[in-house]
C-alpha cells in the first residue's frame, strides 16, 4: 500500500481513529495534514510520532462545522505539500440522550459537526482535486448507528445515516473524475467516546460481538488505508468494521 507522493488530510486526527489513521497513512508514504479543533498538544504528539518514523506531517487547526475554516484547511494543505489526494472525514462528536430529553443545541451541534462537516470538507476539497486531474480518494467515517440506529443517539444516528447517503451520491457524481468516495462504519471501538461507557454496558456490548471484543482504532485505520491506496474501482460503498456486531 504505497502512498509515496500523495497528500492526505485527516480531520479530527488528534485522537482515536483519526490519530491511528494519520499514523498508518504516513507509514505508507503519504504526507499528512493532522487536523484538530481544540487539542493542539495531542495533534503535536501525532505529528512528532510521524516525523520520528521519517514521515511528513503538519498540524492545522480547523473546526469542520465552519465552512470558511474548511476552506483554510484545504489551502493550508496546498501551502504545505502542494497537492491534496486523500481526504478522510473523521471528525465527530457525540451528545447522547433520549430524544425526549435531547436539547436542541445537542441535536444541532452533532448535525453541524458530523454531517455538515463532511459536506464542508468535501465541498472545499473539490476544487484542488478537480484541478489536479489525477483522481483522488474520499473516505467518510459513518457508524453502524447510521445503518441500524441506536437508542439514545437520534442525533448521531441521523448524522451518520446522512453521511452514508451523502457518500453514495457523491460517488456517483465524481466517478467520471476518478475520485472514489466510500464510507467506513465502525462499531464499538476503544476510543475516548466509548471510554465513557460503564463496564456493565461494555460487557453487554461484547456479548453481542461475534469476535468477543471491542474494536481498536487500528482495526478501522487498516480499512481506511486499504481504501485510500486502492485502484479506485471500489466506490459508493459502506464497509462496517464492527466484529459482526450487526449483520
Amino acid at each position: 500500500m504505497n502512498l509515496e507522493g500523495k497528500t492526505a488530510i485527516v480531520t479530527g486526527a488528534s485522537r482515536g481513529i483519526g490519530r491511528a489513521t494519520a499514523i498508518y497513512l504516513a507509514r505508507s508514504g503519504a504526507a499528512v495534514i493532522v487536523n484538530y479543533a481544540g487539542n493542539r498538544e495531542a495533534a503535536e504528539e501525532v505529528k512528532q510520532i510521524i516525523q520520528s518514523e521519517g514521515g511528513k506531517a503538519e498540524i492545522v487547526q480547523a473546526d469542520v462545522a465552519d465552512y470558511s475554516q474548511c476552506e483554510s484547511l484545504m489551502q493550508s494543505a496546498i501551502d504545505h505539500f502542494q497537492r491534496i489526494d486523500i481526504l478522510i472525514n473523521n471528525a465527530g462528536i457525540t451528545r447522547d440522550n433520549l430524544l425526549a430529553r435531547m436539547k436542541v443545541e445537542d441535536w444541532q451541534q452533532v448535525i453541524d459537526t458530523n454531517l455538515s462537516g463532511v459536506y464542508n470538507c468535501c465541498r472545499t476539497v473539490l476544487r484542488p482535486l478537480l484541478k489536479q486531474k489525477s483522481g483522488g480518494r474520499i473516505i467518510n467515517l459513518a457508524s453502524v448507528a447510521g445503518l441500524h440506529g441506536n437508542t439514545g443517539q437520534a442525533n448521531y444516528a441521523a448524522a451518520k445515516g446522512g453521511v452514508i447517503a451523502f457518500t453514495k451520491t457523491l460517488a456517483k457524481e465524481l466517478g467520471s473524475r476518478n475520485i472514489s468516495v466510500n464510507a467506513v462504519a465502525p462499531g464499538f471501538i476503544e476510543t475516548e467516546m466509548t471510554a465513557q461507557l460503564s463496564e456493565q454496558v461494555k460487557a453487554q456490548v461484547i456479548e453481542r460481538i461475534a469476535l468477543g471484543r471491542l474494536g481498536k482504532a487500528e482495526d478501522v485505520a487498516e480499512v481506511i488505508l486499504f481504501l485510500a491506496s486502492s485502484s479506485g474501482y471500489i466506490t459508493g460503498q459502506v464497509i462496517p468494521v464492527d466484529g459482526c456486531l450487526v449483520m
